[in-house]
């Protein structure tokens, strides 16, 4: 029997779409056995910008339960999944916002040889979903992490169609159950592989 790993996923999310994918995550993570923490990062757009769509501040509203990310939870974690709306082509700025804070646990060395994968949603199809994804894992390089994609590895990565990581188009409404599952499905990869590689370590 495997020891138990630690999973935090991390996200930013506006109106929701990210949200869920992150719930689901979280969900796909715990029934691989992992011990998860769900977290959201810090909002830093304007009071202003957020009255003037009622959707966004209404998810905040809802999701003022769900506690902030810190450094100790990147510290805890053996994988992290990290999720995000696409910021023309790139992760939107809250979720940058924090790991431009990461500095002195990177310096110590305790970023590394951690697992990490990311996920993430785009308004229209073909939104930057994958340039988003890819210029995450510029950081994870930085980290010395391994990066864990989903592949085509299971059958609803045929469906989901991004082999980069989970992810939804929201102009198509609320994500899909393949979206979902395809969210789960990654989750689970990634705390396969850390527990894998936290066995080898202890070997």
């Amino acid at each position: 029997m495997m020891e138990p790993v630690n999973v935090a996923v991390i996200y930013y999310s506006a109106t929701g779409t990210v949200h869920a994918l992150a719930q689901a995550a979280a969900e796909g993570a715990e029934k691989a056995g992992a011990h998860v923490r769900l977290r959201k990062v810090a909002e830093t757009a304007p009071p202003e910008a957020i009255s003037a769509r009622p959707e966004w501040a209404q998810h905040l509203r809802d999701t003022a339960d769900v506690a902030e990310a810190a450094l100790d939870d990147l510290d805890w974690a053996d994988a992290v999944v990290f999720g995000t709306p696409t910021r023309f082509g790139n992760p939107a700025g809250p979720l940058r916002a924090f790991i431009d804070t990461t500095g002195p646990l990177w310096f110590q060395g305790r970023l590394a040889d951690k697992v990490y994968s990311a996920f993430t949603a785009s308004n229209t199809a073909h939104g930057g979903q994958e340039s988003t994804i890819l210029a995450l894992g510029n950081t994870f390089y930085h980290w010395g992490g391994i990066i864990v994609p989903p592949g085509y590895t299971d059958p609803v990565q045929f469906q989901s169609g991004n082999p980069y990581g989970a992810s939804h188009v929201t102009g198509d409404g609320p994500p899909s159950d393949v979206s979902l599952e395809a969210a789960r499905y990654q989750a689970r990869r990634v705390a396969d592989v850390a527990a894998l590689l936290k066995a080898g370590r202890a070997a």
